[in-house]
Parts: structure tokens; sequence; C-alpha cells
């Protein structure tokens, strides 16, 4: 077994990735499995080194003693004859030879200008930097020949510019130095944004447990199927009370019909074949941890008008959509099971899944809990990526097909000519709210359920089960109870509902525009915290309100929507007090990823914008 060097804890000299510069850390863990040594720098931030890029305090100030000797006592006339060269030498270099020094040396330079942390001056604004940089350490040259060699390496620069130009990628800050005025990653006026990439990680063993570990993963896993059946009971009950439960549970065949079944898979089916059809654009998702991205086609709102389509057709041919009312329990039952049985199948699988496949939060080793979050990030059949399909595709528009049943139950049972005004209000919100985010849905690709989670049945079960028949309570709740609105109500209910829909647009697209080119003119005005991975923390507007200003503007449509069902019982107001718990969980998570990932950084925004979600409260 190998022996371990450096120990937890230990302070260490770590090689900056990229660079020949080291730098104080401490050691936190070492992986056994990948040889790898976690560590922190002094502005927050982690990275994975090898052993060999790492240095003990001790021997790597004697190395630097040594160099320094070394170079102190070089000759005058060496110096001098290593810079002579005769023009019949210079003369027989070749072409290739010599573009090839010249981009040596510019790779030289951009090393020595790489920074790992911009520092904000004290008292400045956010996303204003110093000019100053950290101070560098150099293991090989003393101050003298460092200047030598830029003065150097800067000429060469400026010949091979247009050669190189738009052609580096890399995970640091670079930045230039000016004489003069504020100082930027690079010059926006004819200059393409470079694209960040994370440094390859091999996918180690999961060991910060979310959802309370095994006992509370396990827990969910047999408490959340419950909630959604107990909930739709009492939505279907006269007195939705949680005093009028039944004692007993509703008989199976109330529970299960292979007809409904055969309608939920032929469902699937259908929207799976309509997401593989050629039409939309193809895009390239988030860079994975080997640096490859897969690539989506986006054509879910093309999705959504050809089910309107098919449902239209079918109610105008006599379809009686309030089918899907009686026979609700049925309907849940069976997409309960077939999101068990593709979590087995996605678990399974994931044990031929590669080491670049696998989620960072699904390989703990305990089978329920990986079971749970999911171990592969994006399993595929081929092209099909079944995360990217489940997401967005059959939850969200049978969600709107469920609401449109209701709508008609509601007048069959009612007695009605016409839709209550609190049904048509649900119908037109959540109608607004899915056809969004399918419109939207190339923003998918960079949401946490995307890029960090892994499928498992946290995210089958959601996306299948627990999204179409809890987010329809209040026109399942209003088929029974209806309820009637006075203008006095419904103007405001409409007003609430299009500032937190404007709310939430507005952050989410602000976000998507910032992380595909910051430096879009348009965005120009925005206040920025940069950040040793080379990307930036937007610290202005909605995003300098609070630190999920999205999470706010989900949460007031949800108030808005569940207003529309009045007072008389909590049933539909169920899905605000879940969404709220969710958002809430959510903002803690992100948070503690943001944190390991940004470091000082982070610190610095949260210091600008304290309260995560809710001015002046949380």
């Amino acid at each position: 077994m190998p022996v371990v060097r450096f120990q937890a804890g230990d302070t260490v000299m770590g090689r900056w990735p990229g660079s020949n510069l080291y730098y104080e850390v401490k050691v936190l863990r070492h992986s056994a499995k990948t040889q790898l040594y976690t560590v922190i720098y002094k502005d927050g931030t982690e990275l994975e080194l090898k052993e060999a890029d790492i240095k003990s305090v001790t021997g790597f100030k004697q190395a630097f003693g040594r160099s320094r000797s070394r170079s102190r006592s070089r000759s005058p006339a060496r110096t001098r004859r290593s810079r002579s060269r005769s023009p019949a030498r210079t003369s027989r270099r070749s072409s290739s030879h010599t573009t090839e020094t010249r981009r040596d040396k510019l790779k030289d330079v951009l090393e020595v200008r790489l920074t790992p942390v911009a520092r904000r001056a004290s008292g400045a604004s956010p996303g204003i930097t110093e000019r100053k940089t950290a101070p560098l350490v150099n293991n090989s040259n003393n101050e003298h020949e460092k200047k030598e060699e830029n003065d150097a390496a800067n000429k060469a620069v400026e010949k091979v510019k247009e050669e190189t130009e738009n052609q580096v990628s890399v995970r640091y800050n670079l930045r230039r130095r000016k004489d003069q005025g504020e100082e930027q990653l690079f010059e926006q006026k004819n200059t393409k944004p470079l694209v960040s990439l994370e440094t390859p990680q091999r996918t180690s063993k999961t060991s910060d447990l979310e959802f309370g570990g095994r006992i509370g993963v396990l827990c969910l896993l047999l408490l959340l199927p419950v909630v959604v059946l107990a909930l739709l009971i009492l939505c279907s009950q006269k007195d939705s009370s949680l005093l009028g439960f039944p004692h007993m549970l509703p008989p199976l065949h109330s529970l299960w019909d292979w007809q409904v079944f055969g309608i939920v898979l032929l469902w699937l089916l259908f929207q799976a074949v309509l997401s593989l059809l050629p039409v939309g654009k193809v895009v390239n998702g988030m860079p994975l941890k080997n640096g490859k991205t897969l690539k989506y086609r986006i054509n879910g709102f093309y999705a959504l008008l050809v089910s309107a389509i098919a449902v239209g057709a079918g109610v105008y041919n006599g379809l009686d959509l309030s089918y899907i009312h009686a026979h609700f329990l049925q309907f849940y039952t069976s997409a309960l099971l077939i999101s068990i049985l593709l979590s087995v199948y996605l678990f399974v699988r994931s044990r031929w899944a590669s080491e670049d496949d696998r989620a960072p939060a699904g390989s703990s080793g305990y089978v329920i809990y990986d079971f749970f979050m999911g171990r592969e990030l994006n399993p595929r059949i081929k092209n099909f990526d079944i995360k990217f399909f489940c997401e967005m595709r059959p939850g969200l528009i049978g969600w709107l097909v469920f609401n449109c049943a209701m709508l008609h139950a509601e007048m069959n049972l009612q007695h009605l000519d016409m839709p209550s005004s609190a049904m048509l209000l649900v119908n037109t919100f959540q109608l607004l709210w899915v056809v969004d985010g399918l419109w939207h849905e190339e923003k998918l690709l960079s949401m946490m359920d995307m890029v960090h989670d892994g499928f498992g049945f946290m995210l089958a079960f959601g996306d299948l089960a627990w999204v179409p028949f809890t987010f329809t309570c209040q026109s399942y709740y209003l088929a029974s109870h209806p309820s009637d609105l006075c203008v006095f109500w419904i103007v405001p209910i409409i007003l609430m509902n299009m500032v937190g829909y404007y709310i939430f647009r507005k952050a989410n697209s602000q976000k998507f525009a910032f992380r595909r080119n910051p430096y879009d003119p348009a965005l120009s005005h925005l206040k920025t915290i940069p950040t040793a991975t080379g990307k930036s923390l937007i610290a202005s507007g909605l995003w300098g309100f609070v630190r999920h200003p999205n999470y706010l503007g989900d949460l007031v449509m949800a108030l808005a929507w569940s207003l529309t069902c009045g007072f008389n019982h909590v049933i539909p107001y169920f899905y605000l007090m879940y969404l709220l718990v969710l958002l809430v969980h959510r903002a803690v998570r992100d948070e503690r990823q943001c944190r390991m990932k940004y470091g000082l950084a982070w610190e610095q925004y949260c210091k600008a914008v304290p309260y995560r979600i809710f001015p002046g409260v949380y």
C-alpha cells in the first residue's frame, strides 16, 4: 500500500495548475483511490493536486535558496554568450521552429500572469477589483531574470498576437496590466470571451451525504409516495380537512387499472417520439468533468404544440377528459410504478458507467442512498438523454393535460356552463409557467438538476409522479370545491402572479445570458465579482437584491396560485409549503457548492448580498 507523504492539516507548498508558481496551502484529505490530495488555498479555493505538485515548506525554501544562489553565480560571459547568436545560426532556424519558440514564450508569459484570485479593494463595490495581484513565488529565477524574461515574452506576444488570439482556454484568471483605470479580465471590444473549462477530476467517493444521510433518504423513499397518495385522497373528499381523511385505504380497484397503465405508457412513448424528431436547434450542455460537452435537441415547445393539437383533436372527436379525474388515483399509481422501475433500471446500468459519467453526489457506496440520489449523471441510450427528457416533457405537459381534465370535471360535477373564475385563473397561471419553461428549455442545462444531481429515484419520481400530481392540487381541489372570486380578489391575484413571473423570468434570463457571454454589451451595467475559476458572480440588479431572486419569483407565483382557492382549507396551499421547503433547502445546497467552488469570492458576494431569498428576512 503506498505511503501517504502528507497528512490532513499539514501546511505545504502547492503548485498552481498550469504554472510553475507555488502557494502555501493546507492539506484537507488524501484519496487512496485517485492518489490525489485535496488542498485549500488561502482564498478558499479547493483543488486536487498530485503528490509531485506538492512540496514541504522546508524543502521548498531550501530548493528556492539554491536556485537563487545558482542564478547569482552565473558569469556575465556566460550570459552574453547565450544572448549573442551569429546571423548564420539564426538563419538556419526554420520558420516553424521560430513559431514554436514564440508560442512557448507566449505560454510562459501567460503562466506568469496567472492569478488564483482577484482581490477587491477595501470599500470598493462588488465587481471592482484591485490593480495589484497577489505576490507570486517562483522557485527558479530571481527578480532580475523574471523581468528580462517578461520583457522578451512581451515582445513575442506582440509578434504572434494575431496567431494566438482567442485560442487560449484556461481555468484561472488571466489579467493584463494597465497603466491606469480599472483592471478587467479582457478587453471587451473586438474580443471573444474565453471558454472556461473545469480541470478534469475523477469522481471520488461521496462523503458529504445530503437529506439526512442514509436514514433521511430511507424515510424520504418511503414517505414521499404516501404523501402524494394522501394529498390526492384529501382533495377528492367533500370534506378536505385532515379530520375527514378516511380510516380505511381505498379498495385495490380504485388504485390500479391496466387500461390506465397502458395510457400512461403510451403518453411516455408519444413524448419520447416527439423529443427525437429532427425539429429545433441542437445545443451543447455544460462542460463535463473530462472537458467534453453533450449535445441536446431543444424542441420542447414544439412537443407542447403537437400535444395540444392531439388532445384538442381527441376532445373534438368525443374524448372525455373527465375520465382522468375519475381515475386520478390509478393514474398516480401507474406513474409511481413506472418511476420505480425506471429507477431500478438506472441503478443497475450505473454499475457499468465510467468514472467520468458518475454523479458527484451519488457515489457513497450505500445502496439505498445511491439509489435515491442516482449514480449516473447523464444516462443515455445512444443520443436519447433520459434525464433531460424526463425533466421537462412528460410531467410538465401532462400537468397541463391534467388541468384541462379538472376543468372539464368541474363543469360536469358542478353543472356549470362555464368554468369558475378560480379554475380559469389556475389554468392560465400554470399554462404560462409551463409554456415559459418549455420555451426557455435550453436554460435547464445550467440548473443544479442537470449539472450536479444524478438521475435516480429522487428525480425520476419527482419528474414523473410528484410534479404532475402535486402541482395540480389546486385544480384537483377546485373540481370538487368550486370557488367564485370577486373582482376585488381577481385583480390583486393577477398582479401578484405577474410580479412573481417578472422576477422569476428576469433573474433566470439574466443569469443564463451572463453565463453564455459575460462580455455582452447589454450586461455591461452589471457589477461582478471575479473568482479564481475564471468566472464571475453577478452582484447587482436582482442578483444584488437577494442571492436567489428566481426562487423569490417562484414563491410569489405559488402564493397567487393558492390564493385562488380561498381560505376554507389548507390543502390548496400544500404546493406553496412544499415549494418553500424545497427552495430553502436547495439554496443551502447551492451555496455549499458555490462556497467550495468560488472560495473567497463567494464570501465577498455573501457580504455584499446578505439575504438568500426574502429581503430583510432570510
